[in-house]
């Protein structure tokens, strides 16, 4: 009887453990391969148990159905992938241009990022200590955190040729012994919007005037850059003198920032062409932009986001915010407006359609090979319960041949113990 009831036992104790194996080579637990059925999102609902950040299809800024293709990029172009080691050396170094939303992503990099050591920010205070787990080295050179001590908005140009001097002066390294990696990283925005907004921030009081301007080791004379206002500042500008001023820092800033200056004789206007010196200092700006470690446009914030915690392998706490409500945005200009900002600007609209196509189609090639990632994952994982499913029948099926094995040693001992009863029953009769 009792040998009856474990048999009966077995067969549903068996089945409840193969439908909840079958269940997870289905639906594994860390997988979107099963949905629950949501309450506004039709049938199911997708859901993600991992820590990454979900970036759907439908994000704040849409994807062009067609990304232009005027440019050639190679895969080197759009495979940018950073081996950043905070631990060691490496340095890593934010361009902040003008008015390109480079004040919130320097506070993102400084206050958003999940560190072993986050960034220590007191309050009332402007910079924050970025040091290395356990060193006390900077491993970010920015505004918030080491200060303009290149100069206040210092360019391309300044940057490379101070940023290793001064790191190594407050790490107290060698320049012989030191070897670092300096990645470069900024923030480009639309031409027109940044032209406008610049205009207005400079309505307001900005002069910016401490800049130093340094190029081949000497900064930009009075006569180099003649000021376009008499008093301290321009404030209460109209947008058409801001915009008749011929030595104005605003027209073509991004590419001006980006380029090395050194290619056309710094701020000396007579060295060559003026047609000339667009040329080079477009070609170089587009050059120094794409071997750039990263780089985002502020009318994107979460492919921004995405591609720069692709980049780094570094993760943001809270997602970027799309703001559209600016002051560039609030401004009405009439097309002339329009068209003559962007004549003024033509070399930073070029690069601007330069850097969004190369950007998308970063964007686009991550996600690719994110997918990717993801399937040789999803197989590596089935391949895995695969083996576990097959491992788990060989011991179910051996401990059932065991059993049968034992059932049969009972049933033979049995059939003796009968068959010498009834010999013994014959004997006495």
């Amino acid at each position: 009887m009792e040998e009856k009831f474990n048999r009966l036992l077995f067969v549903p104790i068996a089945a409840v453990l193969f439908l909840m194996i079958g269940y997870q080579y289905v639906c594994p637990a860390d997988s979107n391969t099963c949905y629950f059925r949501g309450d506004e999102k039709g049938l199911f609902q997708r859901y993600s148990s991992s820590l990454e950040f979900v970036y759907p299809d439908d994000a704040d800024e849409d994807l062009p159905s067609k990304i232009s293709t005027r440019f050639n990029f190679t895969e080197r172009d759009l495979d940018r992938h950073v081996d950043f080691d905070i631990r060691g050396d490496d340095v890593m170094v934010f361009l902040h241009i003008q008015k390109t939303g480079g004040t919130t992503f320097g506070r993102h990099l400084v206050k958003n990022i999940q560190l072993e050591q986050p960034c220590d920010c007191m309050p009332g205070q402007r910079k924050c200590t970025c040091h290395r787990p356990g060193r006390a080295e900077s491993w970010l050179f920015s505004r918030f955190s080491t200060g303009w001590s290149c100069g206040l908005h210092a360019d391309w140009t300044e940057l490379t040729s101070c940023v290793p001097v001064v790191m190594n002066k407050r790490d107290k390294k060698s320049p012989q012994r030191s070897k670092r990696n300096f990645y470069y990283i900024t923030m480009l925005r639309d031409p027109v919007s940044r032209y406008l907004s610049e205009w207005k921030h400079v309505q307001r009081g900005a002069t910016w005037k401490t800049a130093l301007h340094m190029c081949d080791g000497r900064p930009a004379t009075q006569d180099e850059l003649p000021a376009c206002y008499s008093g301290d500042d321009w404030t209460g500008v109209p947008l058409t003198d801001f915009m008749n001023c011929p030595s104005n820092l605003a027209n073509n800033r991004q590419v001006r920032m980006l380029a090395d200056l050194s290619l056309v004789g710094c701020y000396n206007m007579s060295s060559m062409s003026e047609l000339e010196r667009g040329h080079v200092l477009l070609a170089s700006a587009k050059a120094n932009l794409r071997r750039m470690a990263f780089y985002g446009l502020t009318e994107f914030q979460r492919k921004t986001q995405y591609l720069f915690e692709r980049t780094f392998g570094l993760r943001f706490i809270r997602a970027f915010t799309q703001i559209n409500t600016t002051r560039a945005a609030s401004i009405g200009i009439s097309e002339k407006v329009r068209w003559r900002i962007e004549g003024l600007n033509a070399l930073d609209v070029e690069l601007y359609e330069y850097a969004k196509e190369l950007f998308l189609r970063r964007y686009q090639y991550q996600r690719q090979q994110q997918h990717q990632e993801e399937r040789l994952r999803r197989r590596q994982q089935r391949q895995h319960r695969q083996r576990l499913h097959r491992t788990y029948w060989a011991q179910l099926l051996q401990l059932g041949a065991e059993e049968e094995d034992q059932n049969e040693v009972v049933n033979t001992l049995e059939e003796i113990a009968t068959t010498e009863d009834y010999s013994s029953q014959v004997v006495r009769w």
